[in-house]
């Protein structure tokens, strides 16, 4: 796959919604995108916990 920058795939995102969206969908839309790329870039960088240790985490709340 071709590497977008940021405004190409916002564009394409937008591209691919149908013409009746409304504008908090467009948003949403668009939010849900970055969350990915956030989360792909913490895996990339290590800044993940294992599974036991989020087990773990969740039982002390």
């Amino acid at each position: 796959m071709q590497t977008q920058n940021a405004k190409q795939e916002a564009l394409l995102a937008i591209e691919q919604l149908p013409d009746s969206v409304d504008f908090n969908d467009i948003v949403y839309r668009l939010y849900v995108i970055n969350k990915i790329h956030q989360g792909i870039k913490d895996i990339e960088e290590g800044n993940v916990i294992s599974h036991d240790d989020l087990k773990h985490e969740i039982e002390q709340w």
